[in-house]
């Protein structure tokens, strides 16, 4: 993780994540800052603002006058979090195919476009990005500020697994393709299909959430 060009506060907070997300750092581990200083070869001020960040994302609890620890998230936690995730995400989607602009549309378009070409060359960090750029344009598109900033903010906390899910065999080339069915909604106006497509977009159930829980070595369960 450390890096001789002085990596930027984005690239310690996405280091931090993977390594925690790929159990190279373990579900209740101290981060010690100025270790971490060392290792990334910079001051304890960037490395604040990133513990600072995945503070906000739920990756990472404060405990009073004990440090930075990794958080514990057990099983029916996560699964909790998906839940509601894929309620928000498909009322965003249903809201979407009501109300959004020929420009919103394009918007969510382009998202596509840039998720197909990541996909074209295998890059699951590439589309991972791009994916989220996609997510954030239908958010955009629901037209109502608050369901935007509640869904941005639990998939904040999310993103470090759904991140890893992406990395499962043939799961971008299905998450591409339904974002397209997603689009195809949204476009026709059909509310009530966007918001199932997107719910069963997001939601992880049975195979898959039992694949995610393996793949990130929960050890709270």
């Amino acid at each position: 993780m450390s890096n001789p060009r002085r990596p930027s506060v984005q690239h310690i907070r996405d280091a931090l994540e993977n390594a925690i997300v790929e159990g190279k750092i373990q579900p209740g581990e101290r981060l010690d800052p100025e270790a971490l200083a060392t290792e990334f070869g910079v001051s304890r001020t960037p490395i604040r603002e990133a513990l600072q960040a995945l503070e906000g994302s739920g990756l990472v609890r404060v405990q009073s006058k004990r440090g930075t620890f990794v958080t514990k998230l057990s099983v029916p936690e996560l699964a909790e979090r998906f839940e509601v995730m894929a309620e928000l995400e498909a009322m965003c989607a249903r809201l979407a195919a009501r109300r959004a602009s020929a420009t919103e549309i394009a918007t969510i378009r382009a998202a596509q476009a840039a998720c197909v070409r990541a996909f074209e060359t295998g890059d699951s960090d590439a589309y991972y990005y791009e994916n989220t750029a996609f997510h954030h344009a239908v958010y955009a598109a629901s037209r109502n500020a608050f369901l935007e900033a509640e869904a941005l903010r639990l998939q904040a906390m999310l993103q470090p697994y759904r991140r890893r899910q992406l990395q499962f065999r043939g799961r971008m080339r299905r998450s591409m393709e339904e974002h397209q069915n997603i689009i195809d909604m949204i476009v026709a106006g059909d509310d009530e299909a966007a918001a199932n497509h997107m719910r069963n977009h997001v939601v992880i159930q049975g195979d898959r959430f039992h694949d995610l829980i393996a793949s990130i070595r929960m050890v709270d369960a």
